[in-house]
């Protein structure tokens, strides 16, 4: 009888995503600098070398999970900018994609908001946000040339608003069956857009 091949997945009953996500729920409970190998070894009930099977240090799982939350936002990014339509309507939808992505990805996301910049990795998110960011701006900065959006507020203030908005759900939201993503994003760009964009009257 042919024997089915096997799936490496280390020791038994961890494999990389389940281990990256207790060690993600950890650095948010305890922060990163806060938490070592040995207290990741205890929460799983393994020894330090069986995590070592799957990643060669704490720093790549938080590369690892930070990248996980920025390779999210920059994949709305390039969703925004194939839109067909206006910079605002490009803005709406990267804000309305952000959020999605953070309800999907908490507790990563909520990991990339708390890097301070101590370590190369956390160095190098913090320039991946800033680019997000000037992003934002770019299109926000588009959509008041373009008559669309208020033009009294600046727009790295206007972009650091929008996404104060979006980021502060990591404060508060908690998934709830009855509520989606898209349902939460559907409120965030109501509240966002009514406030910032220009009626005909204006």
């Amino acid at each position: 009888m042919a024997t089915q091949p096997q799936t490496r997945r280390g020791r038994p009953g961890y494999d990389l995503e389940s281990l990256l996500r207790v060690a993600v729920k950890l650095f948010n409970e305890r922060g990163y600098d806060g938490t070592s190998m040995e207290d990741l070894a205890r929460k799983l009930g393994i020894t330090k070398s069986a995590i070592y099977h799957h990643v060669p240090s704490k720093q790549e799982l938080l590369r690892l999970a930070v990248d996980r939350a920025l390779d999210g936002l920059f994949g709305v990014v390039a969703e925004a900018e194939a839109v067909d339509g206006s910079a605002v309507q490009q803005l709406e939808h990267l804000v309305r994609g952000s959020v999605e992505v953070l309800v999907e990805q908490l507790p990563f996301v909520t990991l990339l908001l708390r890097v301070r910049g101590n370590t190369k990795v956390e160095r190098a998110a913090l320039a991946r946000r800033r680019e997000f960011d000037r992003i934002v701006a770019d299109l926000v900065a588009r959509a008041e040339r373009d008559g669309d959006i208020r033009p009294d507020v600046d727009p790295a203030v206007t972009a650091r608003l929008l996404f104060g908005m979006v980021n502060s759900l990591v404060e508060w939201y908690r998934p709830r069956r009855d509520s989606s993503g898209a349902e939460i994003a559907d409120v965030v760009s109501k509240i966002a857009f009514d406030g910032i964009r220009l009626g005909p009257a204006s």
